[in-house]
């Protein structure tokens, strides 16, 4: 038996927002807001959504999901001032997109096409045919090198396995020992393309490893301060790698 989901009441946020945004009596700072200001706002709240299951808070996790739904009806408010549409049109049409992407549960289909496959499809009826549209330039730019080179891959542009990249990795890394001061920041963005599909072969995901690779130098970084104490800063580099060597080993030894 499929159950219902409860009806969400969201007009009173909807009212708030307008009140926000209301040109005589709204508030100063939301008043004068555009997409693009609040843009970096979206993202960040995304993120603190992401940062809230990593740590598998749900307290958390709902008031960061309620952060962001704020976010999609400011975005929304400001489109439905400008006479381009409304919060309304926004839910239709993630509906009407999720419809039309389970053909299997919503339509006819005996099975699923494939998500890939429709998804592509839809690409094919837009202007840009490109392999590589609707790879939105806002995203993330580590998200986003890894989207071009599965993009570029399913029309065969990709190294048959791990060897090929792993190799442009040396490539590059000579390329930055011999490149000019202005053109170094253009071999360094090379040297973490080719890392990110290096990593791509081997089957993991960038993202979530350079994520863990923080959390690790933040918690023994973190180690290295409760050690020292105040005296941390005033430290010599020896030192500090004494430190990190010791915080190290003692993070081997709990594994």
């Amino acid at each position: 038996m499929t159950v219902e989901p409860a009806p969400v009441k969201i007009d009173r946020l909807v009212r708030i927002m307008a009140r926000l945004r209301d040109p005589e009596t709204g508030c100063e700072w939301d008043r004068a807001q555009s997409w693009a200001t609040i843009a970096p706002y979206t993202i960040e709240e995304a993120y603190e959504v992401a940062d809230a299951i990593a740590r598998d808070d749900a307290g958390d996790l709902v008031d960061e999901l309620g952060d962001l739904l704020l976010q999609v009806v400011f975005h929304a408010r400001i489109a439905e001032e400008a006479g381009a549409f409304a919060l309304g049109d926004v839910v239709a049409a993630i509906c009407d997109k999720m419809e039309r992407r389970h053909p299997h549960i919503f339509g006819d289909a005996a099975t699923s096409p494939g998500w890939e496959a429709i998804k592509a499809g839809e690409r094919a009826a837009k202007i840009d045919e490109s392999a590589l549209a609707g790879v939105a330039v806002g995203l993330p730019a580590l998200l986003r090198a890894v989207k071009l080179q599965n993009r570029a891959a399913r029309v065969g542009f990709d190294w048959p396995d791990a060897s090929g990249p792993r190799a442009k990795i040396d490539e590059e890394l000579a390329e930055i020992a011999d490149a000019p001061p202005e053109t170094l920041e253009e071999e360094v963005g090379d040297l973490l393309f080719a890392v990110v599909n290096w990593a791509r072969h081997l089957g993991i995901d960038p993202e979530a490893a350079l994520r863990n690779g923080n959390a690790k130098f933040e918690k023994r970084f973190r180690g290295m301060e409760a050690i020292a104490g105040d005296a941390f800063a005033a430290l010599d580099l020896d030192q500090k790698e004494e430190l990190w060597a010791a915080v190290k080993r003692a993070g081997e030894k709990e594994c």
